[in-house]
């Protein structure tokens, strides 16, 4: 199984921070979170890693290389100035991804987690469907993105990770293009062709300097604890 890490966002509320450093690159513990990323694939027996890139890519691809020193083979794919959004960055990088029918993963490289993605190494997925990984909400989110599919009443809201599972077909018939994964997640709910599960363990989205820094701290205090 292969694995895409999403890192061509632009990382405009994270500035100055991000002023020549891709959001990915920030460092949680004294360690970017695209390390923490790859470390949690190859842990799942997934060597295989393609990252996008977009804004100062070059300053990943130059830390990263072919990722031999990490235990990984790393191919980069480029996006255009601005990106071309979640969907979109994923759709481009399909002929990297997929040689078959058998399904990827795709992480957001802009959140902090422990979540184990072994367990998404273990689902059969027919071809175009996905399954993605909801938490509980945090603060800047309170009203969450979608339901859990296997809920009889579906009211409770949760917020989308950033983590899932993915078939190439249920990107079909899309053109690569600026597409945002949202939509396109909604609307394949609604028919059935997504499934969800809900984690309750460590995760943050990177996405402002304030919880960077409280990343950052809770992470020093459980080193010292």
């Amino acid at each position: 199984m292969k694995a895409m890490i999403l890192a061509a966002g632009r990382g405009q509320r994270m500035m100055p921070l991000t002023e020549s450093t891709p959001k990915p690159m920030l460092q949680v513990n004294g360690q970017p979170l695209l390390t923490y990323h790859i470390n949690r694939l190859k842990l799942a027996g997934i060597s295989d890693i393609v990252i996008n890139l977009a804004w100062c890519g070059e300053v990943i691809e130059q830390y990263y290389g072919d990722g031999s020193e990490f235990g990984v083979k790393v191919t980069y794919c480029y996006e255009p100035a601005g990106g071309l959004e979640t969907a979109g960055g994923i759709i481009n990088a399909l002929p990297l991804l997929t040689e078959s029918e058998e399904a990827f993963i795709v992480v957001n490289g802009d959140v902090f987690t422990d979540y184990d993605v072994a367990a998404l190494t273990q689902l059969q997925l027919y071809a175009g469907e996905a399954h993605i990984v909801l938490v509980e909400n945090p603060e800047h989110n309170l009203d969450g993105d979608f339901c859990l599919t296997n809920q009889i009443i579906n009211t409770q809201k949760y917020t989308f990770s950033g983590i899932g599972l993915y078939t190439r077909d249920f990107f079909s018939p899309l053109s690569v293009g600026v597409l945002p994964l949202g939509p396109l997640l909604r609307r394949n709910i609604e028919t059935g062709r997504v499934s969800t599960e809900l984690y309750l363990g460590l995760w943050s989205d990177i996405g402002t300097p304030q919880r960077l820094m409280e990343i950052n701290k809770n992470q020093e205090q459980n080193s010292v604890g």
